[in-house]
């Protein structure tokens, strides 16, 4: 039973001290029984020249393996330093396709093509070029070109002959494909079937001709989607007449629905790049500034409504105590809606109501909690103040404000999504921020009505 690796400062002392002498053979003992992920984990506490010692004494498949599972920066700065024909014969030529193709489209131009021209296999190399022409957030930037195929006039005794050929390019055998004449995706065939069924049959009079694809420029999230939702360990992809260029893994997926969670929650956190916790403090630094800066241009405006506001916050101080509950209860619900909204948006689960549904059912909910936190804001006044004006104010204007922060916070997300903006903008500081100045806007201005009644 394999132990799960646990990185630790003393392990990582002892690795570069061995390195440092020039241990080779000690080295790959003490990283002999490690898996590639975990042999990438310790490339990020050691320095390049370690790394490319430790890369070099890695037989090929596992080093492509390293290679694949590290970091996009990581990687970058590691194949700076490895002449074009090792990262083609040592690397590429181990690689899936898609892998292949992700570590090549992190080169220069002019690195890419001394790569490229050093891969002895002109079809691997031809099938990288193509996979690099395509978006890397579509299905085709995520596909790769290895899978298993048969041709459904084929018998099965044929089929069986030519899988075996085709097996040895394929890492895992999810589903086999059944193409016309012309490639064209007819569906697909289970080993079971294949087994039971009598040499002389055809495939496609067992193959299964319900399949799911999608087409190259699916986007990334819509395939990760549908995966989901018919629960998929491989999609194949077919271009527009339906021809079959490759299948989609379940481990691409996974690593889109990480990177695009990520993406949302430093965007919700007000962190505008993908930033890493490892980068230097220059791109930290500029990652965050926007919207500092929009907070603090917020800060601005709220003070200029206090402003606004100066006598009447002179003349009936009391409501002052009130200005950080009004603003925290407006920023929390608006963050709360736009959380559902966005989620919702993510995991394509809004259903078909239209926006209009869809806004009636916040803003009800809204009601229920703005009706029984404005009774209890009520109920604590009336014990605890004597003045009924500031009573109904309070009361009123957090009503008020949580209606107005449910609406914003459920319409915002949706029109940045009818508009192709990413709806991840509408959380966070940027709904915090403007459900502030409104929120305290409405409370001094129905504290000015209220007060002058009263």
């Amino acid at each position: 039973m394999a132990v799960q690796f646990e990185l630790t400062k003393r392990y990582i002392e002892e690795l570069k001290d061995l390195i440092q002498a020039g241990e080779e053979k000690k080295v790959l003992q003490l990283i002999g029984d490690l898996h590639a992920a975990d042999i990438a984990e310790i490339y990020d506490e050691i320095n390049i020249g370690e790394a490319k010692f430790l890369f070099l004494l890695l037989d090929g498949e596992m080093a492509a393996d390293v290679l694949a599972e590290l970091d996009e920066d990581d990687r970058e700065k590691f194949l700076k330093v490895l002449p074009s024909d090792v990262i083609a014969r040592q690397f590429i030529e181990k690689m899936d396709s898609d892998d292949a193709a992700d570590v090549i489209a992190d080169l220069s131009e002019k690195r890419k093509k001394e790569v490229l021209l050093h891969i002895d296999d002109v079809d691997q190399a031809g099938e990288i070029v193509e996979l690099l022409a395509y978006d890397e957030d579509t299905a085709g930037g995520l596909m790769a070109k290895e899978l298993i195929k048969v041709n459904e006039n084929w018998t099965i005794l044929t089929c069986l002959k030519e899988m075996s050929k085709q097996a040895a390019g394929v890492d895992e055998v999810y589903y086999v494909y059944v193409v016309n004449d012309n490639d064209i995706l007819k569906g697909t065939v289970s080993l079971k079937r294949m087994l039971l069924s009598q040499n002389r049959s055809k495939i496609k009079d067992i193959s299964n001709t319900d399949v799911i694809s999608v087409k190259t420029d699916t986007p990334s999230e819509e395939v990760a989607n549908i995966m989901k939702k018919y629960d998929l360990v491989a999609l194949p992809v077919i271009n527009s007449i339906g021809r079959l260029l490759g299948r989609i893994t379940i481990d691409d997926v996974v690593d889109v629905i990480k990177e695009e969670a990520e993406k949302d929650y430093q965007m919700a956190s007000g962190i505008s790049e993908d930033v890493e916790s490892t980068d230097n403090v220059w791109l930290l630094t500029r990652a965050r500034i926007p919207w500092l800066l929009i907070g603090l241009l917020g800060g601005v405006l709220v003070a200029k409504v206090i402003g606004l506001y100066e006598i009447d916050l002179g003349m009936y101080p009391e409501m002052a105590f009130f200005i950080p509950l009004i603003a925290a209860m407006g920023g929390n619900v608006g963050v709360q809606s736009s959380a559902i909204i966005v989620q919702g948006l993510a995991n394509n689960t809004l259903g078909i109501e239209s926006t209009f549904t869809k806004l009636m059912k916040e803003l009800t909910v809204a009601g229920i909690n703005g009706i029984t936190l404005a009774g209890l804001i009520f109920l604590y006044n009336v014990l605890a103040t004597d003045s009924f004006a500031l009573t109904l104010t309070v009361s009123i204007a957090l009503f008020s404000v949580i209606i107005f922060a449910s609406f914003f916070g459920t319409f915002i997300p949706l029109l940045l999504n009818r508009i192709k903006v990413d709806p991840a903008l509408a959380t966070g500081p940027f709904i915090t921020t403007l459900n502030d100045i409104m929120g305290l806007f409405i409370y001094l201005m129905i504290g000015r009505i209220l007060y002058g009644v009263f």
